[in-house]
Formats: structure tokens, sequence, C-alpha cells
């Protein structure tokens, strides 16, 4: 993908020139949020909902910033014209300070093997719990360190675990398990409302599966409680894992794949 442009506090600009100066304390101490968003054949998926998380985070670490809904989305629209963005994975920037910035700026689409889905992924996990959970900060410190550490170890990604033993959640997705006809999945005041997430549980609530908000423990999966497994975000939908650590589950992933059609099917005809 040719990149030309990107937008900076609403306004389109060359990507050479969306910079921030890297003196400011905000810059050096990651007072930002942000959210990345799906473009599919030229449209924004979820874009209100992600707009929302977005501002929400703001609201939840205190960043003022005087940048509207109305105007992101705008800017958004403007900049996939502009250069005849097809699919791709676009980046909203906040930081904040005495002169908040706004940065949006796109990549190449984040997709995954089609094998991923058939076979399921290897995951690790990894001791830790995110500063402010419920929002999408640029604190990504741990998150990188764990997902490095999986790196290492021939891992797709890295479930946090908590002082109080449970798997919340992922370094880049939401996490749940399976028991018969009971998804269990981490409380929303425990971690970072996926957009994703919410279609698998509004998803979830219309096949007639119960929803436990209670996170899955490391003991339980470890001792086989769960039977079936899988992650979710924004680029994976639902993404079934195969094996954590040293548990490997026997699993056709078919409540996981089930789901994954469902919010490909909610992404193409969002508007």
């Amino acid at each position: 993908m040719f990149k030309e442009h990107a937008i900076k506090n609403n306004e389109i600009v060359k990507v050479e020139d969306a910079v921030v100066n890297i003196t400011y304390r905000e810059v050096q101490f990651s007072f930002s949020t942000y959210e990345s968003i799906s473009i599919v054949n030229g449209r924004a998926v979820f874009l209100e909902d992600h707009i929302t998380r977005l501002f929400n985070s703001c609201v939840g670490i205190k960043l003022r910033h005087p940048f509207r809904r109305s105007e992101i989305k705008k800017s958004i629209i403007d900049l996939i014209k502009v250069d005849d963005v097809d699919n791709a994975t676009m980046r909203i920037l906040i930081i904040g300070g005495l002169n908040p910035e706004l940065f949006i700026t796109y990549t190449n689409k984040i997709t995954y093997p089609d094998c991923y889905y058939d076979e399921g992924v290897f995951v690790t996990t990894y001791e830790g719990e995110r500063l402010f959970p419920k929002y999408k900060t640029s604190n990504l410190l741990l998150s990188y360190i764990a997902l490095e550490d999986a790196k290492s170890k021939g891992a797709f990604e890295a479930l946090l675990v908590n002082r109080d033993g449970f798997l919340l959640e992922g370094t880049r997705s939401n996490f749940y398990g399976f028991k018969n006809n009971k998804l269990f999945t981490a409380n929303s005041e425990d971690v970072l409302e996926g957009i994703t997430r919410t279609r698998i549980l509004e998803a979830c609530e219309d096949l007639g599966i119960e929803i436990i908000l209670r996170a899955p423990m490391l003991k339980e999966i470890r001792t086989g409680k769960f039977d079936e497994v899988f992650i979710s975000s924004t680029s994976m939908a639902a993404m079934p894992i195969r094996k954590i650590d040293e548990v490997t589950f026997d699993s056709d992933f078919s409540r996981t794949l089930k789901l994954m059609k469902i919010i490909r099917e909610k992404e193409r005809f969002d508007s």
C-alpha cells in the first residue's frame, strides 16, 4: 500500500509531516489514547463504536481535547478518499497536554492465514496487569514485553494472568472459554471493552449461549475445565486456540468458527 497522506488535527497532510515533538512531556510519558479501525472496501467498520471508546478512554485518564466526533469522522472519510484506501487498518491517536494533537494514519490490513482458524493457534501466559484496563491508552510496555516473550517461544499471543490467577485478556485481544453451552469471559470492569467482544456477546445471546462474566483461571485451564478457548480482536474476529502453554485443546472449534463468521458478516453490513 502506497501511503501518501495522514491526518494531523483534522487536516490532511503528507505522511512525513504527521510528526510530534519528542520533547513534549506528554509524548515522553505516553499520555495518549488510540483506536485501530478496520477499513473494508473503503469503509470504516464500526466507526461510531470506535470513536465512542476513544472518547471514553480520554475521559477515563482525564485527557482533555477539543476534537469533535463529527470532525474525526469527516477526517477519516477524507483520508480514505484522498488516498483511495480500500482495505487497511487505520489508527487514531490523541496526545494530551496544553496543546492536544490528533493523528490518523493507516497501514496494510492485518490478515491471518486460514490455517490459524483451521488448526488453532498456540498462546502462552504472562503474569501482569494492565494499567487502566478499561481504557485504550498508549501505555503498552507490559503488552510489548509479554508478546515478545510469547514470540520467543513460537507463540502467536500472550494471555495476561493477574495476581489472583485469572486469565483476563491477551496483549492485543480479549479471551474466552467455553464449557458446554456456557461462555466464560472477564467482567467488563476488568478489561478493555473490545468492539468485537461486544458483537461476540451479542451473538452468543442470539445463539442461546449462556454468558458468565467471570474470567477463566489458569488453574482451570490446566485441569481441563474448558473444552474450547479463543481470543478476539478487530483484526482476528474470533481466533481459536489449540494450545495454552503446555495444555492442548482437542476441539473442532465449531462454536468459535460460528462466531467468527457472524462477526465477519456484521463487518460486511455495518454502515
